[in-house]
């Protein structure tokens, strides 16, 4: 797998991304319903399709077929604490579940209620899945791969520390004046050696620099090079199950 080039398709994605965020906003204020906030360009959706269809490329690459992989209907999963759980790429095999996958995203300016929001959000869909595949609602063999992927604007609200309020206990050290960008970082790693996900990427961009498809990698470990290279290991290991 030639992952340079899978490397320029994620910036075609982002590049997709930050239009697609400008276009819905423009749509909205020309029509008068401008929702709150940036929340204008996130109630439209359809910004992370490229996205999700790099990913998708790259499981095609490495010799899943097409028909396997859902990416935009029927894409709910079985939970124990709720019916079911919608996510945004499976792949099934042999009715056996290969590989699951988050994709989210976040913009300023508020942050701090979407930081709590988009890590409560992770953190319990993944312990919802882990339990019902615990109580055997799939795959009756190998474990399943379970992937997150997330891209944050880098902007001065995202780099800015943050202080943190400790009335009672004291905090982990490693969030003492951590900016949201290294809050998301720390989570995202944290949610592999936790073995909440089996991988996790992290990538910012800004809104100028993401209209000519530029983004960043804040931390080695969490590139989506190391993702993708994950996942096909998944795929080799399991995928003639």
């Amino acid at each position: 797998m030639d992952y340079t080039l899978i490397s320029q398709k994620l910036g075609t994605a982002v590049k997709f991304y930050w239009e697609k965020r400008n276009a819905q906003s423009k749509k909205q204020i020309e029509s008068g319903t401008t929702d709150q906030g940036s929340r204008s360009a996130v109630t439209g959706g359809a910004q992370m399709d490229a996205i999700i269809s790099t990913i998708c490329e790259c499981i095609i690459l490495a010799g899943i077929p097409e028909m396997c992989i859902y990416q935009k209907k029927s894409l709910q999963l079985p939970g124990y604490f709720r019916p079911t759980k919608e996510w945004d790429i499976l792949v099934i095999k042999n009715d056996q579940l290969l590989i699951a996958i988050e994709a989210k995203s976040q913009v300023g300016p508020s942050f701090g209620n979407n930081f709590n929001n988009r890590t409560e959000e992770a953190m319990g869909s993944a312990l919802d899945l882990w339990t019902a595949f615990r109580e055997g609602a799939f795959n009756s063999t190998f474990k399943p791969w379970l992937g997150y992927f997330f891209i944050l604007e880098d902007c001065k609200g995202s780099n800015t520390p943050v202080k943190v309020h400790e009335p009672h206990f004291k905090v982990f050290p490693e969030f003492i004046g951590a900016s949201y960008s290294k809050r998301y970082e720390l989570f995202c790693r944290k949610l592999i050696r936790e073995r909440h996900y089996t991988a996790a990427t992290f990538i910012t961009s800004s809104k100028d620099k993401g209209l000519s498809g530029q983004y960043d990698e804040p931390a080695e470990d969490l590139a989506f090079e190391l993702f993708i290279r994950s996942m096909v290991g998944q795929i080799s290991a399991f995928g003639d199950k």
